[in-house]
C-alpha cells in the first residue's frame, strides 16, 4: 500500500502520485515517509525531495526551497516556497548571486547593528531575507554537487 504524496507550490501541483516512500528535508533532517507513518507536521529546509520506488531506488528528485510538510499514515503533503528539478539548476547564476550576497551580509549587519527603531526593524528584515537567499543558494550549489554537474 503506497503513500499518496503530493508537492504543491504556489503557482502549481508539481506531483501527485502514490509512492513507495519519500524522503522531505525538515528543518530538523530529512525524514522519510513510508505507509502508516504517525501524523506530524515540519517546516522545511532548502533541500531535496526523493521519491522512492519498491526497490528503495531513488525515481526522482525535486529542489525545494523551503515550506512545511503534512504526513499522516496514509500522505504526505510537501507545501513548498519553490520546486524544480536539480537539472534546471544553473551553477554560474548562482555562484554569481551568492557572491553578491555574501558581499552584502557584512555591511548589512553593521547597519542592523547601529540602527534604532523602525530603521532596526526594516534593516532587520532586510537582513533575513538575505541570509534565506543565501541558505537557498549554497542548497542549490550543493545539490548540483551532488548530482555531479
Amino acid at each position: 500500500m503506497p503513500v499518496e504524496f503530493e508537492l504543491v507550490t504556489p503557482e502549481r501541483l508539481v506531483v501527485s502520485t502514490p509512492v513507495e516512500m519519500v524522503v522531505v528535508p525538515g528543518s530538523e533532517g530529512n525524514f522519510g515517509v513510508l505507509p502508516g507513518h504517525a501524523p506530524f507536521i515540519s517546516t522545511l529546509r532548502p533541500g531535496t525531495v526523493d521519491i522512492y520506488d519498491a526497490a528503495r531506488t531513488i525515481t526522482r528528485r525535486i529542489f525545494v526551497g523551503g515550506g512545511l510538510a503534512e504526513v499522516t499514515p496514509e500522505r504526505c503533503t510537501v507545501l513548498a516556497d519553490e520546486a524544480m528539478p536539480p537539472e534546471a539548476l544553473d551553477r554560474a547564476a548562482l555562484d554569481a548571486e551568492l557572491t553578491e550576497v555574501e558581499g552584502n551580509l557584512p555591511m548589512l549587519r553593521e547597519q542592523v547593528g547601529q540602527a534604532q527603531g523602525t530603521d532596526r526593524e526594516r534593516l532587520a528584515a532586510e537582513l533575513s531575507r538575505l541570509e534565506r537567499r543565501q541558505a537557498v543558494a549554497r542548497a542549490k550549489l550543493q545539490v548540483l554537487g551532488e548530482i555531479g554537474r
